[in-house]
């Protein structure tokens, strides 16, 4: 049967059952490309003094950074003209002149950073250096022509920290870092804190006078807090810290310690859910609401100072919303609502008037296109543990359809709710979409991170079979018509579902995953040096042989002449975390046993695809990889393999696999 699907999908044959595609009737087939495209406008921020809007948008294919004025968003210009690699990440300098961004090179992660003069586009390199990954160590709201960064062009292990003054580009050492995890700045842009992780993977927190770090630390936290409790910041006097911290309780509690006295005070906590920090006053520094995020995000006012604003967008129905950026005076927002059935929308919201002014969708090809809703459930576990989980099912769907449980990567993160490209994408083609908090995942009190320790392709794949369990039992889907798949650690729980719980699915889609844990500890980035002791407590210290035996036994490496179901593999050849070495291995593994697999590698990507060209181009093929595994619905690959980067480098990839069951939907 294994060999059957592959030579289906070689010759282009569909095959669908009849419970994937008969409730899609009449469903338009949403394309690829107005998912995973480029979107239009993306990233909004507004400038400080309050007189420009930036976001990332398309010039020339590839996504830069362009800006307009607030009053007149219509008049917008690039600023930036990157031809290969889109730019993701941005921030305003604190001056207003000039647009600062980070990139790197074939998703090697070592990202440089740039700035770009609003006046005249002049773009300069600010931390011209090879081989180095920048930090933005500090900022300030009250000094604006200069900020603190970290470079490890000195030892790839440790960023030391530099005063970049943004004028004229030129960086003067402030400190020489020979073992600190990071620092804590104030608006002085003066060093206050030095971080450092203990080989207990306990963390110290020490006091830094006059760039001097005092010998003993004024904090120290053990392992089992280290995750929750950490500071956040200082307020612009200086006076008060916050902090986020869980010892003594289960869940992260928002705390605010005086500098003078060394006392805490609670602002928030919640006894669900891990607080966050939420809104900061831009002159005062002052918490003025913190967020919970269970099911779905909400922010809770502190005070009155932006209650009466929470309640207005709350009120306007639009669907849950995030507060983005806010200008030095506070009289402007960047507001994004997301109602999950539409594309989002990101607008202007006047606080003086209490006024909205809709500024852009991201994707508005997708407006009036066939979405559906996203229901937030709870889903228990074998040993006791309860799930937050997010479930996405075809439109029109009454019974049973096939699964695709698809895994968040990390394993330190967590799926939320909210619009999700691949849950619509796969509820699309026919298909419930399952996205698991399984054990580890944050957010939810460190007792349930904890309860991941050394339960790779343990209790934490437990996890994500109780949660198929689930899906079955209530009718969701069928025993036998679930695919597992997933990124990083998403990859990996595919990986160990195809080797060690070889029935469990009918098929795996791995992105970037690790199948040797053993070789994955041994080539992480030297700069993950602070958190290595972590990782060997948390999944297996390879410098000792119980570690290494662990690692061994939690490989899906080890088990790889037990896969019988079909392997679709995607992998960046220039990945630092996960290596391409990781996907080759058992790649080879499958080859040496005469076991199908299709393997495809971009030369000119990372940890993920984030060119949109790539990203449509794996997806092209795991979509027609599912619709013959699964039965479900496929637009043809066409030219997608040919407009990107993919080399196929196992298994046998047709340019137009599997036939559609609708045309595609023309908004």
């Amino acid at each position: 049967m294994h060999r059957a699907i592959w030579m289906a999908i070689a010759t282009g044959a569909a095959m669908m059952t009849v419970s994937a595609s008969a409730q899609m009737t009449g469903v338009p087939l949403i394309e690829r490309t107005k998912l995973f495209g480029n979107p239009t406008k993306t990233a909004g921020q507004l400038s400080p003094d309050g007189k420009w809007l930036a976001f990332i948008a398309p010039r020339d294919g590839v996504l830069n950074v362009w800006v307009a004025p607030v009053d007149d968003p219509g008049q917008a210009r690039p600023l930036t003209a990157e031809k290969t690699r889109p730019i993701r990440s941005y921030f305003w300098a604190p001056d207003s002149k000039q647009i600062l961004f980070v990139n790197d090179k074939g998703g090697d992660e070592n990202f440089l950073l740039y700035g770009v003069d609003l006046a005249t586009t002049t773009q300069k390199a600010l931390t011209p250096f090879e081989k180095t990954r920048v930090q933005v160590v500090g900022t300030s709201d009250t000094i604006k022509d200069r900020i603190l960064v970290g470079v490890n062009n000195r030892d790839p292990r440790w960023h030391d920290v530099q005063e970049l003054n943004l004028a004229t580009g030129a960086l003067t050492p402030v400190f020489q870092n020979d073992g600190y995890a990071g620092f804590v700045t104030d608006d002085q842009l003066k060093l206050r804190i030095a971080v450092k992780t203990r080989p207990d993977s306990g963390v110290d927190y020490y006091r830094v006078v006059d760039n001097k770090v005092e010998a003993k630390p004024f904090v120290a936290v053990d392992y089992e807090d280290a995750d929750s409790t950490a500071p956040l910041g200082f307020t612009q006097d200086g006076k008060t810290l916050y902090w986020t911290d869980a010892r003594g309780r289960d869940t992260r509690a928002l705390l605010a310690q005086d500098i003078a006295t060394g006392n805490f005070t609670t602002i928030g906590t919640s006894d669900r859910a891990d607080v966050d920090n939420g809104l900061t006053n831009p002159k005062t520094g002052q918490v003025e609401a913190y967020s919970v995020y269970f099911h779905r995000n909400e922010y809770v006012p502190v005070g009155d100072a932006v209650k009466a604003d929470l309640a207005f967008l709350k009120a306007q129905e639009k669907g849950q919303f995030y507060v983005g950026s806010r200008t030095d005076a506070d009289d402007k927002w960047l507001v994004m609502f997301d109602p999950v059935t539409a594309p989002s929308s990101t607008w202007l919201y006047d606080r003086r008037a209490k006024k909205l002014t809709e500024l852009y969708t991201p994707r508005p090809e997708l407006v009036g296109a066939p979405l559906v809703a996203m229901e937030s459930i709870d889903i228990p576990t074998r040993d006791g543990l309860s799930m937050v989980s997010y479930l996405t099912r075809p439109k029109g769907a009454t019974g049973p359809v096939p699964m695709v449980l698809l895994v968040h990567g990390g394993p330190w993160a967590r799926d939320g709710y909210g619009f999700n490209g691949y849950h619509q994408w796969l509820a699309n083609r026919g298909y419930a979409v399952l996205s698991v908090n399984y054990r580890s995942s944050t957010g939810f009190g460190k007792k349930f991170v904890q309860a991941g320790d050394q339960q790779w392709g343990r209790k934490m794949h437990d996890d994500l079979l109780d949660a198929v369990d689930w899906a079955v039992k209530r009718g969701v889907t069928t025993k036998d018509k679930v695919a597992i798949m997933g990124g990083s650690y998403g990859g990996y729980a595919t990986l160990a579902g195809l080797t060690m719980t070889p029935d469990a699915f009918a098929c795996g889609v791995d992105i970037v995953g690790p199948s040797n844990l053993f070789t994955l500890l041994k080539t992480i980035p030297p700069y993950w040096e602070a958190g290595k002791q972590q990782m060997y407590r948390r999944m297996g210290d390879p410098g000792t042989s119980a570690g290494q035996a662990l690692l061994k036994e939690r490989s899906p490496l080890t088990y790889a002449e037990a896969i019988k179901k079909p392997l679709l593999i995607g992998q960046g050849a220039n990945d630092p975390r996960v290596n391409v070495a990781e996907s080759d291995q058992i790649v080879a593994a499958m080859k040496a046993k005469n076991i199908p697999v299709t393997y495809i590698v971009f030369p000119d990507e990372g940890h993920g695809f984030a060119r949109p060209a790539n990203n449509i181009a794996f997806n092209a093929v795991a979509e027609n990889f599912l619709a013959t595994c699964l039965g479900g619905r496929a637009e043809p690959v066409g030219g997608a393999l040919a407009s990107s980067t993919a080399q196929v480098r196992a298994g046998n990839v047709a340019s137009t696999p599997a036939a559609t069951t609708a045309a595609p939907s023309g908004d």
